[in-house]
């Protein structure tokens, strides 16, 4: 059994910690209580912290002068300024986060489908756009690397598990950096070679270059440039074909252990997922029988095989956000 880091989460207050959106209400996020007990929490409401009261109007985004500000109609008030300061001060002596997971649609913590509009009269005014809110952009402006997500997209199956996939392998790296120590790093990066070969090639040999640090260059700047490719490579959900190509590569291992009808079995089970018939769960779950059965030491500590506690696994898919 893998053992797994704790991560640090920040999240929007309103997902189940408080009763402080601005209708007064608290918003039931299943992906917060599936991880409760297993992160450590760390929520915060930029409009509460800027002193907008519970329950209080609401603020919208909107487009004036070629600027984008933030702006409570029912007011008049201009709140850009307060919520960028806010910002600024709370990332910046956030600590050591993995990752995050915010309020979708929020004109303060939305990270890409918040609606701005054309000016300040609220009345029939057009949508002119969608982008993320102050604070969600203020977060993947300073936190390009870590895995941030909202509320709406985590109910898809596909999303949430690579939001899980991303924040236990950020989480994890938080703590070989901290060790200071180049053996853990080299560690890292051969339990997650899998993991980051079905991510990006690319990356993966740039990383495994970072690694060998042929230029003895000191901890602090080496893991920087390790963080941010490490990021890059996870940024992105690994395609069909990629992890075609990683569980060809891990049935190698096994070529003179299965039986013809075996290899013949999980063979057609590939064509079938690559086909989208059945779940890559599924024919990672023949691979990792084999891993039990033959006791492959390389392939038994791959983060591949299991990226997240089993306790976060779920099959349950809302059929939103398909499009990543």
């Amino acid at each position: 059994m893998r053992s797994f880091p704790r991560p640090v989460v920040a999240a929007s207050k309103c997902l189940g910690f408080a009763a402080c959106r601005y209708d007064g209400q608290t918003i039931d996020c299943p992906t917060v209580r599936l991880l409760q007990g297993l992160v450590d929490f760390r929520p915060v409401c930029p409009e509460v912290a800027i002193g907008l009261g519970v329950p209080r109007e609401p603020i919208r985004v909107i487009e004036s002068g070629g600027e984008r500000r933030l702006y409570q109609p029912a007011t008049g008030r201009d709140l850009t300024a307060d919520m960028a300061a806010f910002a600024s001060r709370h990332l910046g002596t956030l600590g050591d986060a993995d990752g995050f997971i915010l309020k979708s649609h929020s004109p303060s913590c939305g990270v890409k489908d918040v609606k701005a509009y054309p000016g300040t009269d609220p009345r029939h005014a057009p949508v002119t756009g969608k982008s993320a809110g102050f604070f969600g952009g203020a977060v993947l402006e300073r936190f390009p690397h870590l895995a941030v997500e909202d509320d709406g997209r985590l109910e898809n199956y596909q999303v949430r598990e690579h939001f899980y996939t991303r924040l236990y392998a950020v989480a994890d790296f938080r703590q070989v950096r901290a060790s200071g120590e180049m053996r853990k790093l080299v560690d890292f990066q051969s339990r997650h070679k899998l993991l980051l070969m079905a991510c990006s090639q690319k990356e993966m040999h740039a990383l495994g270059r970072i690694t060998a640090n042929g230029e003895r260059r000191p901890w602090d700047e080496l893991t920087a440039e390790y963080g941010a490719h490490l990021g890059a490579a996870l940024s992105r959900l690994p395609r069909a074909a990629a992890n075609v190509n990683v569980l060809q590569h891990a049935l190698g291992y096994f070529k003179d252990g299965l039986s013809p009808a075996e290899k013949e079995f999980f063979l057609d089970e590939l064509v079938r997922y690559r086909r989208g018939k059945v779940p890559l769960g599924a024919v990672v779950a023949v691979m990792r029988s084999w891993v039990a059965r033959f006791g492959d030491d390389y392939l038994r500590i791959q983060s591949y095989f299991q990226p997240y506690p089993e306790e976060l696994s779920s099959v349950s898919d809302s059929g939103q956000g398909r499009e990543l």
